[in-house]
């Protein structure tokens, strides 16, 4: 089987997809927020999966956090400025195998800049045929970065010492793949 029989188009579907980001507060507690829309492309080589490909696009304006000062902020030009950058994208461009796992590592443009980063993508289920006749499958991925790479920098400093917002910002992506042309 050549490698293009052996690949399949997928596209995210943007109501059973899940971005989800958490970051520190303060210092001690944990602000957890989503990005509600996500769509996308994937081409997975079931023959050889680290020659997949992977686009996919969010729009920056749909974070949610679930206190609406904090999402104007963070729409604000203090954060992701959505006015001026509304969509963040990544694309891969190298996918390893990590024992049961796999290393997507991509483009991550956000903030109108662009830097590699890495995920893991810890879950792939097999194709199943959906109550509705869609051929479809599930992927979860985590990953983490610094949001300072990005040009997310505001912050303030604490009295007591630290500053309001961590760096460090973790993500848990779970996104539900519909076959495009089902075989």
């Amino acid at each position: 089987m050549n490698a293009a029989a052996s690949a399949q188009d997928w596209e995210i579907d943007p109501a059973h997809t899940s971005a989800h980001f958490s970051v520190k507060h303060l210092m001690v507690s944990t602000v957890r927020g989503q990005f509600k829309s996500a769509t996308g492309t994937v081409t997975l080589d079931e023959a050889d999966l680290t020659r997949s490909r992977i686009q996919v696009e969010i729009d920056a304006a749909s974070l949610e956090t679930g206190e609406p000062k904090r999402d104007g902020h963070l729409r604000s030009p203090d954060f992701f400025d959505v006015e001026k950058f509304p969509k963040i994208t990544f694309r891969s461009t190298r996918i390893e195998r990590a024992g049961d796992e796999f290393k997507v590592t991509g483009d991550l443009t956000m903030h109108g800049v662009t830097r590699p980063t890495t995920l893991l993508v810890d879950s792939l289920t097999a194709p199943t045929k959906s109550p509705y006749g869609r051929v479809v499958r599930g992927v979860s991925a985590v990953g983490k970065l610094n949001r300072k790479d990005w040009g997310l920098a505001w912050n303030a400093p604490l009295e007591t010492g630290g500053v309001l917002v961590g760096d460090e910002v973790k993500l848990q992506i779970d996104a539900e793949l519909v076959a495009k042309n089902p075989a």
